[in-house]
């Protein structure tokens, strides 16, 4: 399972910054998928994820209400819609997907099983 992350950037409080992450159509059709974010010394920190079919979206409370994700399966790309960024969003953020399809949808980092490589979110005050 390859992920591939793009979409981020260095923008100040408040602003917005989308996310996107493209992988083979099989996994967009078979895996629940997600986004996670780290920051250096702390431990991986689950935002939110969809399942596969896009039926049922999970939140981190941290995110809940500013951050949307979703999914196009037809385009095979997933989304992570970012408004009113604050400087803790700062981190690394990655592309997840759920170990296989009968997984129940992810609610923690721990939960997923393939990752792919992070995009750095930066928020200046």
């Amino acid at each position: 399972v390859q992920l591939q992350a793009s979409g981020g950037g260095l923008v100040q409080a408040g602003d917005s910054l989308r996310l996107s992450c493209t992988a083979s159509a099989r996994t967009f059709n078979t895996l629940h998928m997600g986004w996670c974010r780290q920051v250096p010394g702390k431990e991986r920190e689950f935002v939110a994820s969809i399942s596969r079919i896009g039926g049922d979206i999970h939140y981190a409370d941290s995110v809940k209400g500013r951050f949307t994700i979703s999914k196009n399966n037809a385009e095979n790309t997933m989304y992570l819609q970012m408004n009113s960024l604050k400087p803790e969003d700062t981190a690394v953020y990655f592309c997840t997907a759920s170990r296989h399809m009968y997984t129940p949808l992810p609610r923690a980092s721990s939960d997923f099983g393939f990752w792919g490589r992070g995009t750095q979110v930066t928020v200046s005050s």
